[in-house]
């Protein structure tokens, strides 16, 4: 997972909000990318982000909260 948003000029300023991306497993950069909320970002409107910056994309922190809990119930469910 990486933290990218749509690059300044791309979209107005409150639109660039920091998104939650899985990489792919391809060779390449493809030229498209898919966040947690389904926003695309594609190669050359966006850019990555060492941490998140400004405000983050509501609904990429859902989905991430989502997969966490998921995830922390699967592990602590009782054996049968």
């Amino acid at each position: 997972m990486v933290l990218a948003r749509l690059r300044r000029g791309v979209v107005g300023e409150t639109r660039r909000v920091c998104h939650v991306v899985p990489v792919p497993d391809t060779n390449g950069v493809p030229d498209q990318l898919l966040a947690l909320c389904g926003a695309v970002l594609r190669r050359g409107e966006s850019e990555w982000l060492p941490s998140v910056r400004g405000m983050p994309c509501e609904r990429c922190l859902a989905a991430v909260a989502y997969r966490a809990r998921h995830r922390h119930t699967e592990v602590l469910r009782p054996a049968s």
